[in-house]
């Protein structure tokens, strides 16, 4: 199954609360979307790995995805390294995304921070055809790598290199959000008050959006990094 975009996160709600907007812009323009999540974010203080794979399918159904899948990995202690970097490349070549969407290069939690580096060491590995990995029918897999490689901006603001309206689409992703019912604001939840889970935290969810769509002159934005120069066939494709 080809995807047009794929977008990577260290846990299951990184990509809603962070470039959900994007991909449902993207698939309003017919483009096909998925998510790989790196773990099953068991190291959670609200919900548990099963309630989160249960959000997680329902915030999948809100977007339309054509393709999710979880890795495994083990949440807070996954590394860059060959161990889990397998996992990803398999993943990448049999996803073959044109554009991956990934953690922030430097964050809050520290798995963002590595999930973006493991992201974009397994994009450009996945080139490398001595690398052998298998698909779900036990055949060989062909090398991919995907043309571009994003990182989304999450709990700590940085300089966005770029920003997509999504203003069309926000109402939409705040539903993807709140799918993730153990882990967001409930006035009526028992468990422990987490720094996601206070009015707050929502309320920023909210501003930070706003922020990056004043910042282009729309009502709401996503940011976005990346690491090398974006390139345009001409100058107007920027307004």
């Amino acid at each position: 199954m080809k995807l047009d975009i794929l977008a990577l996160g260290a846990h299951p709600d990184d990509v809603e609360m962070s470039c959900a907007g994007t991909l449902l812009a993207a698939a309003a323009a017919g483009k096909r979307i998925g998510i790989v999540d790196f773990t099953r974010g068991e190291l959670g203080t609200r919900g548990t790995a099963e309630t989160r794979a249960q959000e997680a399918e329902a915030a999948s159904r809100i977007l339309g995805l054509s393709a999710r899948e979880n890795l495994g990995l083990p949440d807070g202690f996954f590394r860059n390294d060959r161990e889990h970097q397998l996992p990803l490349i398999t993943a990448l070549r049999r996803y073959q995304p044109d554009v991956v969407l990934c953690n922030a290069t430097a964050d809050r939690h520290p798995d963002h921070g590595r999930g973006a580096q493991l992201a974009t060491d397994a994009c450009f590995l996945s080139g490398l055809r001595r690398i052998e990995t298998h698909g779900h029918d036990g055949q060989p897999q062909e090398p991919w790598r995907p043309r571009a490689v994003y990182h989304y901006i999450q709990d700590r603001q940085l300089p966005a290199d770029f920003v997509v309206d999504i203003t069309a689409h926000w109402l939409k992703k705040w539903e993807a959000i709140r799918a993730y019912k153990t882990q967001f604001y409930d006035p009526e939840s028992t468990e422990p008050t987490t720094y996601l889970s206070s009015p707050e935290f929502s309320k920023f969810m909210e501003a930070r959006a706003r922020e990056f769509g004043h910042l282009i002159g729309v009502e709401f934005g996503e940011g976005f990094t990346r690491q090398r120069p974006l390139g345009v066939r001409e100058v107007t494709e920027l307004l």
